[in-house]
């Protein structure tokens, strides 16, 4: 009796479990985006949803540059993040003046990585940053523990502010300073 008692347990075990999995399975399916996605979205005048697509339709920038965690030399090629930020209605050039110099950007990876950008760094008005949304590396597809989409910027000293697996970038107005310190000075 005890052995019929273990077996049926066993088998109410199994079955359950598969049962789970298979709804655990099922729930992934439907919520996994059919194809990637770079959101750009915040203080924009269009926010944007960009596929690798999109991207390979835009006009595109590539590099080479030494990975200083392998010392190896990678070429990737993208899309410049002025060329995106432009699309999206965001100020550039002359448009770059006043409360918008104090605009910055947030990049934020699928696994919750994130850095910041103010706007000016990314104004080639202001400054040749050269920073791209890269969506191959020598010359495929950026591979899983990378893209789809990675934000490389070339012409700092170390890759701390290069973002794998980016998702969204956030374009944020920072707040005037007598908003932050209650001050009625105006800033120039």
């Amino acid at each position: 009796m005890d052995r019929i008692v273990r077996v049926s347990l066993l088998a109410i075990l199994s079955i359950s479990l598969v049962l789970i999995a298979s709804r655990v399975r099922a729930g992934f399916a439907q919520t996994a985006p059919a194809t990637a996605e770079l959101k750009i979205s915040g203080a924009v005048s269009t926010p944007l949803v960009l596929t690798v697509a999109d991207l390979k339709n835009m006009p595109r920038k590539k590099l080479t540059v030494v990975n200083p965690h392998d010392k190896k030399t990678e070429a990737y090629e993208g899309v410049l993040l002025e060329e995106l930020l432009r699309k999206a209605g965001v100020p550039q050039g002359k448009n770059l003046r006043g409360p918008a110099m104090a605009s910055y950007l947030l990049a934020e990876a699928a696994d919750g990585y994130w850095v910041i950008f103010s706007l000016a760094e990314l104004d080639s008005g202001i400054l040749d940053s050269d920073v791209i949304v890269a969506d191959t590396m020598d010359g495929a597809p950026l591979g899983a523990k990378q893209g789809p989409f990675r934000l490389v910027a070339p012409h700092e000293k170390r890759p701390a502010r290069w973002v794998r697996m980016l998702k969204s970038i956030t374009v944020v107005r920072a707040a005037s300073p007598q908003f932050r310190t209650g001050s009625k000075k105006r800033a120039r």
